[in-house]
């Protein structure tokens, strides 16, 4: 991950960007829809100020939709058409976004450089004390150094499960308040979605405080401006690998295989963004000692005339009188220092960030998704009709991004049909309008068994695909009520998973696969954590019935 660990250089961020499995045999529109969660991280990270994480996906974005969706075979295919426009006009705002990033990446590097050479000098020049230096403690202080400039401290998952649940609980609430203020600022629903699905309106926040530019929408202008940065140190390697096989007869249904791009508006007919009112703060959590109410004078014994002698300029009031002849009287307590309240302060939720909580088996990191422990009970209620009746149930896990881990934080039961083996989604973009309308990502699926027991059907496999290829953490849960285990938690292994499943063309719905170790649990071990107090909504899109 390009947010750990010393600072790279930009040189360094651009090969990590190039490094992804590019495969011109997915359908355009599952490509679209990558490329558009690989952009809503990107700006999040920049909303954190994590530049190098930032600079990472938005370089990987334009090189995706420029070097390869701009020649998919459907390009020209009119649901695409418009679609693919706004990517690229998203591209052409991001170009400014790179070329400012870039000073300050190099600027880190080069003094994180200089910091080892001045450090290895002095160890040289320190003979008679190397054995004691050992390599951690070099290591520390790049590390301290290193997070003076832009790195905070990172944190296990494990462990930190009450912190997490505080940091998404403060995340919604900040975002439902700033979607309040977009209303009060007259900007409709409507044109806020399509701003946003256009990809001008990444972080709409800043976004409001200035009028809106226009994105370059000249496709040769912008490969010229991605060939210059590469000459200037950004040569991109190439990791495209299309894998050779032929069109499946049959097309897997598929929850995630529909985007919303083809209704998505030119982003040059938008009228500029108004100007938005000054930010709308959360006020902190309630304190009944922040805005004490007038007091008669306590005794000195309570903790209530102490606490508010810290917190108010007056002096307190004036204790009554005690003589030796009373001995009971109550001893005074000590000062309560300022760090002893209970409240952490909101600050404190920005100043950490977690670290990697899994690898793939290529090697590639996974961020953590926090799954919110009462989840499968609202899913299993909602989805206990069809379970009686022997069909399948699905929903979507929706969530967001923050402090680098994932956070599932809503459960969208869509439109849809079943039997007792299938469930397919009857309208995919209904439920992408409504995750581009709340800025949600996608960050996997849940469905159940109602008759067969906990595993991964060659149907669920292929279905899953779609969604590792959007984000290499996203997971698919699978319950079994009446099996055990009731339930599981799952990933392709990649390799030799995923790859198996893109590469396979065999021909009905269910079939074996010829390669072992296909998938593999995601909760224990794994990248996903289960969060008691994290916030959860369940929103139920299908018809009444």
């Amino acid at each position: 991950m390009a947010s750990l660990g010393a600072p790279l250089s930009v040189q360094d961020l651009t090969d990590q960007a190039s490094k992804y499995e590019y495969n011109a045999y997915i359908p355009l529109r599952n490509w679209l829809r990558t490329a558009s969660m690989m952009h809503k991280q990107a700006q999040v990270y920049a909303a954190e100020g994590n530049d190098p994480q930032t600079y990472l996906l938005l370089y990987r974005h334009a090189n995706l939709v420029l070097e390869h969706l701009t020649n998919h075979p459907e390009r020209n295919l009119p649901e695409n058409r418009k679609a693919l426009s706004a990517a690229t006009a998203a591209v052409g705002s991001d170009i400014q976004t790179l070329e400012d990033i870039r000073p300050r990446i190099k600027k880190r590097h080069e003094e994180f450089q200089a910091r080892r050479k001045a450090q290895q000098k002095s160890l040289q020049s320190l003979e008679d004390k190397s054995e004691r230096l050992v390599p951690q403690e070099l290591d520390g202080t790049s590390r301290v150094a290193h997070r003076r400039s832009y790195e905070k401290q990172t944190l296990d998952a494990i462990g930190n499960q009450t912190l997490a649940a505080k940091l998404a609980q403060r995340e919604v609430r900040r975002r439902d308040a700033a979607r309040r203020s977009v209303r009060q600022a007259g900007v409709s629903e409507e044109e806020e979605s399509e701003r946003r699905t256009g990809g001008v309106w990444g972080d709409w926040e800043k976004e409001l405080k200035r009028q809106s530019t226009e994105a370059d929408g000249d496709l040769s202008a912008q490969l010229q401006e991605v060939a210059r940065m590469q000459r200037n140190g950004h040569q991109t390697s190439n990791y495209s690998r299309p894998y050779s096989q032929t069109s499946s007869s049959y097309h897997y249904p598929s929850v995630p295989h529909h985007g919303q791009q083809e209704r998505r508006t030119d982003v040059h007919s938008q009228p500029p963004v108004p100007a938005r009112p000054p930010k709308e703060h959360l006020p902190p959590p309630y304190d009944p000692f922040a805005i004490p109410p007038a007091l008669p004078p306590k005794p000195p014994g309570q903790l209530t005339s102490r606490l508010l002698s810290e917190q108010q300029p007056q002096p307190p009031p004036v204790p009554g009188k005690y003589t030796d002849s009373a001995p009971s009287a109550p001893p005074l307590p000590g000062k309560i220092p300022p760090t002893a309240r209970a409240d952490t302060p909101t600050t404190d939720l920005d100043e950490f960030t977690f670290k990697p909580a899994a690898y793939l088996e290529n090697g590639a990191p996974l961020r953590t998704i926090f799954l919110p422990t009462p989840l499968r009970h609202h899913f299993l209620n909602a989805a206990s009709t069809n379970t009686r009746l022997n069909l399948e149930t699905c929903g979507m896990l929706c969530g967001i991004l923050k402090n680098n881990a994932l956070f599932i934080t809503r459960l969208v039961i869509p439109a849809q049909t079943s039997t007792s083996d299938t469930c397919e989604m009857t309208n995919e973009s209904d439920l992408f309008d409504y995750c581009d309308k709340e800025e949600l990502m996608v960050l996997g699926w849940i469905h159940t068994h109602p008759s067969q027991t906990c595993f991964m059907s060659s149907r669920d496999l292929h279905t899953h695909v779609g969604y590792q290829v959007m984000m290499p953490e996203s997971i698919a849960i699978v319950c079994a009520p009446s099996k055990s285990p009731s339930w599981g938690c799952f990933r392709l292994t990649d390799p030799p998973g995923k790859h198996a499943i893109l590469s396979c063309s065999k021909p009905g719905i269910f079939h074996p696969h010829d390669v072992d170790n296909i998938y593999t649990e995601a909760l224990k071990p794994g990248h996903v954590v289960e969060l008691d107090n994290g916030p959860l909504e369940v929103v139920d899109m299908r018809p009444k019935r």
